[in-house]
């Protein structure tokens, strides 16, 4: 943030990212609890591309597939990054791992990813700040890992690796977004309008009416949370807690979705992290939390004293 801004302008901004952060942590324990029914990675995918795309068509009918600003490599990264392929790595992975590593190595890195992926295409600097919560984050990923079983190619292991690539797909469509200057609610209709066209009638062709099998109450759920909490609203949120706090301040709340999805997937899915992913999850946390730049924007907003000069 260049400028200052008040103290309610603040407390706005935080209860949208908290809300933001909030259903991102909900989309990982939902998937989790379909995965436990008859519902499969590839049929909530499915599910969330037909209600988001479908939603958001008329406005993609609107503003256009911005072609112009993207170009076709740009496109195809908004589509991959933000549609079918990476949701498809970020669901299966749960297949495989529990939802506290989800939320560990691909909601809560997302900022992290993006750092990096923007220092590389826009030559944004990596900041000091940015160099120790990288050291924090790498720490507890590695300790997320070795709690697995420290073993390359065990069943958690494979589950992490997707959560990663999944988030390296994410960073791909958000810094696209950045250099195209494209809005965020414009990207994610091109993301899910795309993969409603290429992605749901393949599904269709290949597992058939699998879908009318499933109970509508499963249904009902998987759609809600995804097409429209996680693929519409969540992305609102979002941009307005960027809008008023900052991209900085306003990526930080990613750092709290580890422990909120772990307090969820407690009561919901039974999973109890062990002392190891606590342990984990607060050093992804609090990496993720000092990268961001969070602490300059607190001082900025006056809810932490600055810096004392040196006494005399």
């Amino acid at each position: 943030m260049s400028h200052e801004i008040g103290i309610r302008e603040y407390t706005r901004g935080a209860l949208f990212g908290l809300a933001a952060v909030g259903i991102w942590a909900v989309w990982v324990v939902a998937v989790r609890f379909g995965l436990r029914t008859s519902l499969k990675p590839w049929d909530v995918t499915a599910i969330r591309f037909s209600v988001a795309g479908l939603i958001l068509l008329p406005y993609l009918l609107k503003k256009g597939l911005a072609v112009d600003r993207l170009g076709k490599g740009g496109l195809a990264a908004i589509v991959l990054g933000g549609g079918a392929p990476m949701v498809l790595l970020s669901y299966g992975g749960l297949l495989f791992a529990p939802a506290a590593h989800a939320a560990s190595l691909y909601t809560a890195l997302i900022p992290l990813y993006v750092a990096i992926l923007a220092t590389v295409v826009l030559g944004e600097p990596f900041t000091v700040a940015k160099r120790i919560g990288l050291a924090l984050i790498v720490a507890g990923a590695f300790g997320i890992a070795w709690g697995a079983g420290g073993a390359i190619g065990s069943r958690q292991n494979v589950g992490d690796i997707m959560f990663i690539s999944a988030g390296m797909l994410w960073a791909c469509y958000t810094v696209t977004m950045r250099k195209a200057r494209l809005e965020g609610l414009h990207a994610a209709a091109i993301a899910a309008v795309g993969s409603l066209i290429a992605y749901v009638p393949v599904y269709a062709i290949v597992f058939g009416t699998n879908l009318f099998n499933v109970p509508l109450r499963d249904l009902a759920v998987q759609a809600f949370v995804h097409g429209i909490l996680v693929a519409v609203i969540s992305l609102v949120l979002y941009g307005r807690a960027v809008s008023l706090l900052g991209a900085s301040n306003g990526s930080a709340f990613a750092a709290l979705a580890p422990a909120i999805t772990a307090i969820l997937a407690i009561p919901v899915l039974g999973e109890w992290p062990r002392t190891s992913d606590w342990i984990a999850m607060l050093l992804i946390s609090g990496g993720v939390y000092i990268a961001s730049g969070a602490l300059v924007s607190a001082r900025r907003v006056g809810l932490m004293p600055p810096p004392q000069p040196p006494a005399i």
